[in-house]
Order: structure tokens, then C-alpha cells, then sequence
């Protein structure tokens, strides 16, 4: 088990001081690099429920004293990685992690309502959550990108797009792939008179978190009409469920556009927008540009105590400004000695 974490005999003590020192020396496991390498974990048809009570009446684990598996909700967005780890860790250990892609929302209410063993979420608990559920621990697992996914016919990877016209495609006000603010960004590319099909989360979504967070740090409108929040009240667009729901609208649906985490655009081959950051530079979402927005965030914002933060929209120019840490959610007393080691370790 990590350093600073210890075990006493009737309970489990997890601590944070390991995690805030790993992520402060260097954390470069970034999900997409490591999604790649797990067999294509993430098609479309990848198994994910949205329902967030289809797992509420779970009983955790490890009561019988064998703690031979343990049961865990929540984000879609690392589901990839998260899948191919749970994977090789049962077949080395003998325990099996029964993890539902339930979507961040439903991981944070599951997991305050003690029906998993721990949770998942790349949206941190709100001050009011941590006061409903003390003692919930922020774990850092891994940083990803969400990427801007299109379905133009005839338009590969490349369509340059600004912060302003990211916001205003999600606010209503530009409508047609053929306007003008979006012509000029790209000359030479024919962009057809279509309606734009705007697509988002229908379910409380980590991802959304995220990516609403970085429309209300680049656009005043956005924030104060709309703001930052796992759900929100879209303005426009259809609502998918999950990262598979929203890549699968994008992929059926001709001139469809949507925010994706990138593992899912890659595997299921999807197009993606190249977004101006801060310093101007129109960058795609990759490993390196992921860790260069997170590297930039450490060098502006002290890592706090409890773990959690923001690395959208950083400085630099090699920074891709959509991106975030996701958490494994864990209660810092186990209660039970059987479970809380085997969570633990």
C-alpha cells in the first residue's frame, strides 16, 4: 500500500500525503497514452449505465471477512483505463473490481450513500457535497482531455476552432457550420450550410464539469447564463449518456459536434477540433499538450491539501486547454478491516 497510508486492527486510515507528493513530482500517466494500449477498451457499444440508481442497492463488499471483491461507480471518462487496470489487478490479486460506468454524478451519490466501496469522478465534491459526506478523500488518478469531436462529411481532424465560437456554438448563437466566424477560421476548407447538431451529457458528468469549466473561464456570457456544474441547463443541443452516448451521437449524427474525452475519439476514429489555448496557438489534444496544460497549472496554483483542482485553460503554448484530473472517491476510515484493505492496497 502507498507510503502514509496505515492499517490498525477494526479499521483502514488512508491518507492524502502520498498522492499530493506523486502528483506534485510528475504525474505523465495521462489517460489517453495508457487507454491506447488497452485492446480498444471504448467503442461505442462500450457497457455503460446512466441510470444512477441501477447500482444503489449494492452492499459493499467484504462483510463475509474475504474482501474478494469490491464494488465502485462512476466516471465514464477513465473507463478505458479503468477497465484494462481492474482487469490485470484481479488476475495478479485474486480481487475483482466490479466497476459501473455510471457517470460522475451518479458515482459522487453512490459513494456518499456508502452503496460502493469507493467512487470515481472527475469533478471534485463541491464544499456543501464534502459536508454531506466528511471524510471522502480526493484520489488523483490519472489527467485526460476532452476533445471537440465533429461529424462533417469530407472534413478530417483539423478544424481550427476558438475559445469565443466554442461558446457560442453551445450557447445557440452560431448555428451553421458555414458561418462566417467559422469560414474565416479556416480558409480553404468547405464547410457546408448545415445546421450544427449540437451534442452534450444528459447525465451528471464529470466530463461536463470539466468542460463547463473551461467555457466560464473563457466566456462571460457563458458563465453567467449557463456557469460550471456536472449538469446544467443547456441552451441548446440533444444529450448523450456517458462519454459512449455523447461519441456515439457525434458519430451517427451528420453535423453533429461534441465534447468527448479523447480515448473514445480515437478508438472509435472521430474527428477532432484544434482549440486556441491562452497563448494563441491552435493545439489538438494529445499526451504532450494534456501534460503541458497540467505542468503549466502546477507552475500558477499551489496543489492544495485536499487535492482537488482545475488545470483548464493554462498557459502556454503548447497547452491543450480542456483537460482534468479524474479521482477515485474513498472513504478515509474504512470500517470494515477486510474491505478497507483490500481498498487500500
Amino acid at each position: 500500500m502507498p507510503r502514509g497510508s496505515r492499517a490498525r486492527a477494526g479499521s483502514i486510515t488512508v491518507s492524502t500525503k502520498w498522492w499530493k507528493a506523486l502528483l506534485a513530482g510528475a504525474f505523465a500517466m495521462l489517460l489517453v497514452g495508457a487507454a491506447a494500449c488497452s485492446g480498444g477498451a471504448a467503442p461505442v457499444s462500450a457497457p455503460s449505465k446512466s441510470d444512477s440508481s441501477a447500482q444503489s442497492s449494492t452492499a459493499p463488499s467484504g462483510s463475509n471477512g474475504s474482501a474478494k471483491e469490491l464494488t465502485a461507480a462512476g466516471a465514464t471518462f477513465p473507463y478505458p483505463l479503468y477497465s484494462k487496470w481492474f482487469e490485470v489487478y484481479s488476475q495478479k490479486t485474486g480481487v475483482k473490481i466490479n466497476y459501473q460506468a455510471v457517470g460522475s454524478g451518479a458515482g459522487i451519490q453512490q459513494m456518499t450513500a456508502h452503496t460502493v466501496d469507493f467512487g470515481a469522478s472527475d469533478a471534485p465534491l463541491t464544499d456543501d457535497q464534502l459536508k454531506a459526506a466528511p471524510g471522502i478523500l480526493h484520489i488523483p488518478t490519472v489527467a485526460g482531455a476532452v476533445a471537440i469531436s465533429y461529424n462533417v462529411s469530407g472534413v478530417d481532424s483539423g478544424l481550427k476552432i476558438t475559445p469565443d465560437v466554442l461558446a457560442g456554438i453551445y450557447l445557440g448563437t452560431i448555428k451553421k457550420w458555414n458561418d462566417p466566424k467559422l469560414t474565416a477560421l479556416n480558409p480553404g476548407v468547405k464547410l457546408p450550410d448545415q445546421d450544427i447538431a449540437v451534442v452534450h451529457r444528459s447525465d451528471g458528468s464529470g466530463t461536463t464539469n470539466i468542460f463547463t469549466g473551461y467555457l466560464s473561464s473563457v466566456s462571460p456570457e457563458w458563465k453567467s447564463k449557463v456557469g460550471q456544474s456536472t449538469s446544467v441547463n443547456w441552451p441548446v443541443g440533444l444529450g448523450g449518456k456517458g462519454n459512449p452516448g455523447v461519441a456515439g451521437l457525434v458519430k451517427q449524427t451528420p453535423g453533429a459536434l461534441g465534447y468527448v474525452e479523447l480515448a473514445y475519439v480515437i478508438q472509435n476514429k472521430l474527428p477532432y477540433c484544434l482549440l486556441q489555448n491562452q497563448a494563441g496557438q491552435f493545439v489538438a489534444p494529445t499526451i504532450a499538450s494534456t501534460e503541458a496544460d497540467a505542468q503549466a497549472a502546477f507552475s500558477q496554483t499551489p496543489i492544495p491539501d485536499d487535492l482537488r483542482i482545475s488545470i483548464v485553460n493554462a498557459p502556454g503554448k503548447d497547452s491543450y486547454p480542456i483537460a482534468g484530473y479524474t479521482y477515485l472517491l474513498v472513504d478515509q476510515v474504512q470500517k470494515n478491516q477486510a474491505t478497507g484493505k483490500a481498498v487500500v492496497d
